[in-house]
């Protein structure tokens, strides 16, 4: 099951990209791509056995003085080898060309048939797996993002504008061009089904700060929650769904924070038609690139028994959650900050300008 739909395509990875051309991956079992190697690497022998058999009047046995079939393969494979013990070698003008001309050429393929599959199956391999366990030792309150469309692309954008560290956050997707993207922008990737029990320990997902979720469909997203929840019970997970009926799905699977674009640009417009600076000022606080920005944060310790509107930072505190309940800025509650209590506030950003107060 794919992560993301085709109408969800990252665009941080095809600004100025140019065209390219149709085309299909050719995906080749492990035992078939070795197969192929070595019948490749046998015929291009049994070619110089044939070529040798037809020009053995060039050849000479130091011997006996004469050449038979087994020593035609033996000197193919000595000759395929660069061994060259020179019991068996070419005296004639034509014997030496078709050494020089046909052989040679055929000796560097096969060579490079057998180091390319020797770096593949053997280097390669363990290299990447060293590597790999490498970055699963160092993975630990790490964020993970499940599909890296235009949601999740843009997701981490943010972050990383945000400073958190590339080499923290991991993408898993099916796609191998959306990983390269995520790649170039420094993430760890791996591409694969994240649907699938073992994919998500590989990332260890169970010692995750947080997951996104942005499938570009629903039903894959609500699945993913659901995998997610299964493998990690204590994780935060942020899901995107499209529809209003899956919203109460996509919690009741276990996601903490439930993100409808659909209802946000709504939002957005219908705060434009009451006034023309609401929108702008909506997707200022979204952005980090904004001139001010929303903050979630526990209250500190010089904070607890202060007012929500007398904050160490200089914001202006909006909300206060204490024991599950949502508590505003008006209310007596938040006039007397308890231990504990997790604070929802406007600051403003570097790119900001603050009038005395901290805030614009």
């Amino acid at each position: 099951m794919a992560l993301s739909s085709q109408r969800d395509l990252p665009p941080r990875a095809y600004r100025g990209s140019t065209f390219k051309p149709l085309r299909r991956g050719l995906k080749v079992p492990v035992w078939a791509d070795l197969g192929i190697r070595l019948g490749l690497a046998l015929f291009l022998i049994s070619v110089v056995v044939l070529i040798h058999w037809w020009d053995r009047t060039g050849l000479v046995d130091n011997l006996d003085g004469e050449v038979s079939f087994l020593d035609v393969v033996y000197f193919t494979m000595i000759s395929i080898t660069t061994t060259g013990f020179g019991d068996i070698a070419p005296i004639s003008d034509r014997a030496r060309l078709v050494e020089a001309v046909i052989v040679t050429p055929i000796r560097f393929a096969v060579f490079f048939i057998f180091v390319g599959t020797a770096y593949n199956f053997i280097i390669k391999r363990s290299w990447e797996t060293f590597r790999m366990s490498r970055i699963q030792e160092q993975l630990h309150d790490h964020l993970v993002v499940l599909g890296f469309g235009v949601s999740g692309s843009e997701a981490v954008g943010e972050l990383i504008e945000r400073g958190t560290d590339p080499k923290r956050i991991v993408v898993i997707d099916p796609s191998e061009e959306r990983l390269l993207a995520a790649e170039a922008m420094g993430c760890n990737v791996m591409a694969g089904d994240a649907t699938r029990d073992q994919t998500l320990k590989a990332v260890r997902i169970d010692k995750a700060q947080t997951v996104l979720v942005s499938a570009g469909r629903d039903d894959t997203s609500i699945l993913l929650v659901l995998t997610v929840r299964h493998m990690a019970p204590d994780v935060p997970i942020s899901v995107v769904v499209r529809a209003d009926d899956n919203e109460l799905l996509a919690r009741q699977a276990g996601a903490n924070n439930v993100i409808n674009p659909v209802r946000f640009t709504g939002l957005l417009l219908a705060g434009s038609a009451k006034g023309a600076h609401i929108a702008e000022y909506l997707a200022d606080l979204a952005s980090v690139t904004g001139r001010v920005q929303l903050v979630e944060r526990e209250i500190t310790e010089e904070e607890c028994g202060s007012s929500i509107a007398d904050l160490k930072t200089g914001g202006r505190g909006l909300r206060v959650y204490r024991n599950g309940e949502a508590l505003g800025f008006w209310e007596d509650a938040c006039e007397n900050l308890l231990p504990g209590d997790i604070v929802v506030e406007i600051v403003p950003t570097p790119n900001g300008h603050s009038n005395g107060d901290g805030v614009e």
